[in-house]
This record gives structure tokens, sequence and C-alpha cells, in this order.
């Protein structure tokens, strides 16, 4: 897979929505994972993040986007259901993005939607748990730059011989 990628939230609140979102970032492989303005510790989220990302990639938390820091050319990805966002299935993802989701009760704040180089949305009819909707934007971002050839036209068809690129 070309280039990198992180995951984050702002504003997270539940702390086994964030583990079960730093173990599947973990699971695809991202560089880093970062909240912002979170309302708890670490330490709460181990329960549901049973692969401990913490102690296999970085971890930044940021009380306000202004302190957020990000690496030369790497593009803010906001993934927030609103009107003018992009669907997913038609974006192209950014060779290095941070991708960066909303509260669980909530939306995206206009500093960070203000921030973000592009907004994708989820095609859904409402809003989904914030850890799921994560593990959707990696997974597309997976299958984007995965090397996988096209599907096949029948149903039940394998392209190939069925394994993972690489």
């Amino acid at each position: 897979m070309r280039g990198y990628f992180a995951i984050g939230s702002e504003r997270i609140s539940k702390a086994m929505n964030l583990g079960a979102l730093m173990r599947t970032a973990n699971a695809f492989g991202a560089s880093y994972f970062f909240s912002i303005d979170a309302e708890h510790e670490l330490r709460e989220a181990y329960a549901a993040d049973t692969s401990k990302t913490a102690g296999q990639i970085p971890y930044y938390q940021y009380d306000t986007i202004e302190e957020m820091q990000m690496p030369r050319g790497c593009q803010l990805v906001g993934v927030e259901l609103t009107d003018d966002a992009i669907m997913l299935p038609t974006f192209r993802h950014p060779n290095q993005a941070a991708y960066i989701l909303g509260p669980e009760r909530g939306s995206l704040s206009p500093d960070i939607v203000a921030r973000c180089d592009h907004v994708v949305k989820i095609p859904t009819k409402f809003c989904i748990n914030v850890s799921l909707a994560g593990a959707l934007v990696m997974y597309d971002r997976h299958l984007s730059f995965g090397g996988y050839p096209a599907r096949p036209i029948m149903p039940g068809g394998v392209t190939g011989d069925g394994r993972l690129p690489g």
C-alpha cells in the first residue's frame, strides 16, 4: 500500500469507542492515532483495545485543533454526514491522509471542518457508530490502495487466487 494514514476523533466521549477505533486503526496499519478534546484517559480505552495499539503506533492527544500538528503534505479528511460532503465510494484517498471523525452525539466542529482539505460521508440513512464509521473509511482506503484486481462479474466468483496482494 502506498503512502500513510492516521485516524482520530474530535470530542470522543466513550472509552470503548476510542479503544475499538484504535484497535481497528492498528489492524489496518495506521501510522498514528490521535484525539482532540477527548473526555477520558487512554487507559480507559484498553478494555476495547486488546491489540494494545498505544504500544504499537504513536497516539497523540490534543486539547484543541490549533494544537494539532500534522506531517507536511498530509491532508486532513473529515468524515461527516452533510449534504455537501463527497460520497466515500467516489472519493480518491490522498496518499498522505489523516481522517477525523466527530463525536458520538454530534458533528465535527466548524473549526475542524474549516481545517479539512476534504469532507467525506458514508452513504447511510443516518449517522452510525464512530468506531464503525472509522472502520468503513479505513476499509475503503485499503480497497483503494490495496492493488486488488477488479471484482468478477458473476456473484460468488473470485478474481485471481483469492489471496491478499503483495
